[in-house]
């Protein structure tokens, strides 16, 4: 069932469940961007190829916001909002231990492996290297048995692959359920505690400003904190 946070004749946006990609990929798997297509079709009974504009994506393994273009007078604009850093779009994720600062900006150098789509933390120099900045906020700790939990507002300044988990775990900050950047300290089977929860866009024919919010899943590890008492993403 599509979870549709808002729609007009200009654009869509969704909330994409853990796990599912958000455009066809080779696993042959179900895709938010074909669900979104079908649910366009069949609600306003269209003929034919439904339009539907991708402009930007969110890692397969995490939950939360993405908007979609509904034609292409607006998928150019909202993809002109993301070269330009004009769209933001706000995490949150659980993780492992608390930063040593409350609040910061992590700046590394990051260089992706091809042929095991694993991300490292490399010195500025390196070939291919690339520049990865974001902001994090801790907004509450918990003590979950023998080790404690944090729950972080991240906001990327670049978009680069896995870079929320990579820099965190370059900390000693390792996402709950990463499997991949965890270093031994999850479980199998845990899902990965990352979630697109706010998205700040100018509307593409509006031209005014527009915040929506999807809150995680109230399973655990999401169930440990209080949500709805963090602070307001526009901070």
């Amino acid at each position: 069932m599509l979870n549709v946070i808002y729609e007009d004749n200009s654009i869509i946006v969704v909330c994409k469940p853990c796990n599912m990609p958000v455009a066809p990929d080779a696993s042959g798997d179900a895709d938010l961007l074909s669900q979104v297509k079908q649910y366009i079709k069949e609600k306003y009974n269209k003929p034919g190829e439904v339009y539907i504009g991708l402009v930007h994506r969110l890692d397969r393994p995490a939950g939360g916001i993405v908007v979609f273009a509904r034609n292409s007078k607006s998928a150019a604009r909202l993809s002109e909002q993301v070269r330009s850093h004009d769209m933001k779009r706000t995490y949150y994720a659980v993780v492992r231990s608390c930063p040593r600062e409350p609040e910061g900006q992590l700046t590394n150098y990051l260089l992706k492996n091809q042929q095991t789509n694993t991300v490292s933390v490399v010195p500025q120099a390196t070939e291919g290297a690339k520049m990865a900045v974001l902001d994090y906020k801790v907004l509450q700790t918990v003590s979950n048995g023998d080790r404690s939990l944090s729950l972080v507002r991240i906001q990327l300044q670049t978009g680069r692959a896995h870079q929320i988990r990579v820099q965190m775990a370059h900390i000693g900050c390792p996402l709950w359920g990463d499997q991949r950047y965890g270093f031994g300290v999850n479980k199998k089977g845990q899902q990965l505690a990352l979630w697109a929860v706010g998205l700040t866009l100018t509307h593409p024919i509006a031209k005014d400003k527009r915040v929506f919010l999807c809150y995680p899943q109230t399973d655990t590890p999401w169930s440990l904190f209080k949500l709805e008492l963090s602070p307001d993403i526009s901070e």
